[in-house]
């Protein structure tokens, strides 16, 4: 479902893209309406499923993280469902995607080290009887929209 947002709308997403903790108060001020009005935006946006959620971005290099990879991964025919529900059961794996190309599915993961990606991808993915064969590219850097 497509829902029309005006210029107002965008800096409300904006505003709480940068930082979900903004108060209404704060919110209001930023996009140059009432209270009350920033309110009814924020949750017409939830209700028609423009805004999912609120989030907290933590850095994965503090949490003992710091080495990110991504994953890609063949799959056998029909196996999608499967293989994914038990990829997002491994707590290293971040995010699961369905993508087109030479590979099925691409998995960003995060581990300590070389040792538990190795042990991640070689031992518990490639485990899986779903998967035909996977391809590992590590990350050097990341950056943020």
């Amino acid at each position: 479902m497509s829902v029309t947002l005006d210029e107002t709308d965008r800096a409300v997403l904006e505003v709480l893209r940068k930082d979900a903790r903004t108060s209404m108060r704060e919110l209001a001020e930023a996009v140059h309406v009432s209270r009350a009005s920033a309110y009814a935006r924020v949750k017409r946006l939830q209700e028609t499923g423009v805004l999912l959620g609120f989030t907290t971005v933590v850095d994965p290099i503090a949490m003992g993280l710091g080495l990110p990879a991504y994953v890609h991964v063949r799959v056998k025919q029909n196996t999608w469902k499967g293989f994914k529900a038990k990829a997002l059961d491994l707590p290293e794996v971040v995010q699961v995607s369905l993508v087109a190309g030479d590979f099925d599915a691409l998995l960003l993961v995060r581990t300590h080290d070389a040792a538990e990606l190795r042990d991640l991808v070689l031992e518990r993915i490639q485990s899986m009887p779903e998967v035909l064969s996977t391809q590992t590219v590590l990350v050097f850097e990341e950056g943020r929209a």
